[in-house]
């Protein structure tokens, strides 16, 4: 029989440095939800795992034959796993308030998800892949039906960028909507978009004639 070696021994905070793993500041009291959301294979996972000062929780599975009679990956080849649930990620804003980050599943068959990750939300991020622009929508329609703040991210794939009015157009964006460029792997990129939501948010409170529907929240 094989048996884990206790650390029961070791204070919460050098278990939490010798597992390479952030404590949370104890005068953090402020939690505040994201949403990264967008369709199947666009970096969501990436971009939480890029940017958590945590190791992130992620439910990725192995894809197999027999989710390709489901799943369409024609533009996802090089793809071998997918999420089946959520992932999840922390970023420490300052000393009091903390982005909890949850990525959600892209394929068709999850979306029935989305809703249950969508309550609570401070905001959320749309992950776009500019070659499957027609994938985003569902995701902007149910953002818009919660009444959910959000922005969209072009993610790098090395593919030709295209002008950001043609994507905004694309997409029936509202102008008050940021529309940004990142790369999900680059931890500095995905702190950008971030930034970017928070800001957007911050706006969208500090707006008496925006404010009404959005979810009761402080900001310090």
């Amino acid at each position: 029989m094989d048996f884990a070696t206790s650390d029961m021994g070791v204070p919460p905070l050098e278990r939490s440095r010798e597992r390479g793993r952030t404590p949370l500041g104890a005068s953090a009291d402020q939690g505040f939800k994201i949403v990264v959301v967008g369709g199947f294979g666009v970096g969501k996972t990436t971009l939480v795992r890029s940017v958590s000062e945590i190791r992130p929780l992620n439910t990725e599975e192995t894809m197999t034959q027999a989710g390709e009679a489901i799943d369409d990956i024609a533009q996802v080849r090089g793809k071998s796993a997918t999420t089946v649930a959520f992932d999840f990620g922390r970023i420490t804003l300052d000393a009091r308030n903390v982005l909890y980050l949850f990525g959600a599943p892209g394929q068709e068959r999850f979306w029935f998800l989305w809703d249950r990750l969508f309550t609570g939300t401070l905001g959320a991020v749309v992950l776009v892949d500019t070659r499957r622009i027609d994938d985003s929508w569902y995701a902007i329609d149910r953002l818009e039906h919660h009444g959910t703040p959000f922005i969209v991210a072009c993610n790098d794939f090395g593919s030709p960028v295209r002008a950001g009015a043609d994507v905004r157009e694309a997409l029936d964006l509202d102008p008050h909507v940021p529309l940004v460029d990142c790369d999900a792997r680059s931890r500095e990129s995905g702190k950008q978009v971030l930034i970017t939501l928070v800001q957007h948010v911050k706006n969208r409170y500090a707006d008496p004639s925006a404010r009404a529907g959005l979810p009761r929240q402080e900001f310090v």
